[in-house]
């Protein structure tokens, strides 16, 4: 068994597509670990507030077939990926890391890049495995956002 952390984002009927998406895991993998709901303006494009969080569960899926069981997840939950990188959605739903798996791939690397970009995906990830090394730097993910600037990306706990 592995242990997969995946990033939950939502800004399209967010609370409704975020819970299908948790339940649909749940179903899959069994018990979640998860970080708390973080609300978060869009970055990258104009479009309305995102839900972000981390969950992480163990798994015996490879990377690649965990991958693309998000994606099918995503397209039952409605995902509509013409607008491009950068534009709203039902649910994004990114395999982070796998492990301390190092891996490129096609469209999947890992560990995602965009853990040490934005902090819609370090701060929650931060949360569920803050003593856990990022597999490149070296570096635990609690102190990769100690230092990182959360003025750059406002971010506010969703209060359930």
């Amino acid at each position: 068994m592995s242990r997969a952390y995946v990033s939950v984002g939502s800004n399209v009927d967010r609370e409704k597509n975020v819970a299908a998406a948790l339940d649909r895991m749940q179903s899959e993998f069994g018990e979640l670990q998860r970080s708390r709901t973080w609300e978060t303006a869009a970055v990258g494009f104009e479009g309305d507030p995102f839900y972000n969080l981390v969950v992480a569960f163990d798994t015996d899926m490879k990377p690649l077939e965990l991958a693309q069981l998000l994606h099918r997840i995503e397209d039952e939950l409605g995902r509509d990926r013409s607008g491009g990188k950068f534009s709203s959605r039902s649910i994004d739903l990114d395999l982070l890391l796998y492990d301390n798996l190092v891996l490129d791939e096609g469209s999947l690397k890992l560990p995602r890049p965009e853990i040490l970009e934005y902090a819609f995906v370090l701060c929650p990830l931060a949360e569920v495995a803050g003593d856990m090394k990022h597999p490149l730097t070296g570096f635990s993910f609690a102190m990769l956002w100690q230092h990182f600037d959360p003025t750059a990306q406002p971010m506010w706990p969703v209060e359930h």
